[in-house]
């Protein structure tokens, strides 16, 4: 089995830098619009899946036109719609509605406890080692995700829907963390741009489908404040940046992607402060950095096979 090493190319190291920046915006886009508009979250992700729909079909389009392109059998359709509805449909819907309660600094440092997750479900189903170095890192990350949730507690405490809301901010950390595991044995049988195209169309019918059964059709009605707000999510949070990281993998390596991403917690919870008025306290600022010190130490050592 041959390894493959990327060098840290500068222009790699930006776009996968500014990638990262984008997709922490997304928590404050979400709580901006609850404050200003006071939607839903099924009527959010809902309009940020249909102005990211376009961009998706014409990557399955263009795809689906190369000569080198091969033909999906049934069991790779079903694995990418079940993957994609997991990590697209179900991951982003708790995530929304979770942000209803919490703020945008937690909901991004639980968020970012995937990589952990990903960790044990590899070691508890497909039977991959965990070394003292990964042992570490895990008990690093948790017990920065415990002091941080031991500091909003003096704050948010008081409010039972605090529990709810984080709970369901990582369920949206667990689906996430399968999407991903799983990602990683379907992306190197059909290729990366086919499995995120596809993957994104069928949570997409998903969305669609939950939107039409449950959803209200007045709400989008409510105002051009409501479109914006979805085309700001579809563009600057989902888009954009899933392009640029993508570009990321390709120049610099997983590694390295996971190592610059750390930038996102510690943006999400400066633009939560700067822009939606949150609190900034210590064990914010202490569980953050034990968090994204267990992550990298995650990503550190792992290497990219071919």
């Amino acid at each position: 089995m041959n390894q493959h090493k990327h060098k840290l190319s500068l222009a790699g190291f930006f776009i996968t830098l500014f990638g990262a920046l984008f997709f922490s915006t997304k928590a404050i886009i979400v709580k901006s619009a609850f404050r200003d508009i006071h939607t839903d979250a099924l009527t959010l992700l809902t309009l940020r899946m249909v102005f990211s729909l376009p961009f998706y079909l014409m990557a399955a389009f263009f795809i689906s036109k190369k000569k080198d392109n091969n033909p999906m059998t049934i069991k790779q359709w079903i694995g990418v719609s079940m993957v994609g509805l997991t990590g697209y449909y179900i991951s982003s819907l708790c995530d929304f509605i979770g942000l209803q309660f919490i703020t945008a600094g937690l909901e991004r440092l639980i968020l970012f406890l995937y990589p952990t997750l990903v960790l044990l479900i590899n070691a508890y189903f497909f039977g991959q080692k965990v070394n003292l170095l990964q042992k570490t890192a895990l008990l690093l990350t948790y017990l920065g995700i415990g002091i941080a949730f031991y500091g909003e507690l003096h704050i948010e405490g008081h409010n039972s829907d605090f529990y709810y809301g984080s709970f369901m901010v990582f369920l949206c950390a667990v689906t996430y963390s399968i999407y991903i595991t799983f990602s990683g044995r379907i992306v190197p049988l059909i290729g990366a741009g086919k499995f995120t195209a596809y993957a994104m169309l069928a949570a997409t019918i998903g969305i669609f489908l939950h939107f039409s059964i449950a959803g209200n059709f007045n709400t989008l009605n409510t105002g051009k404040g409501l479109w914006w707000y979805g085309l700001l999510l579809a563009l600057i949070a989902t888009v954009i940046p899933s392009f640029m990281l993508s570009f990321g993998l390709k120049k610099i390596g997983s590694n390295n992607v996971a190592i610059v991403s750390a930038i996102g917690p510690v943006s999400t919870i400066l633009q939560g402060h700067f822009i939606l008025g949150e609190p900034l306290f210590a064990e914010q600022i202490a569980g953050t950095f034990l968090v994204i010190a267990g992550v990298v130490l995650i990503g550190w050592k792992r290497e990219q096979t071919l």
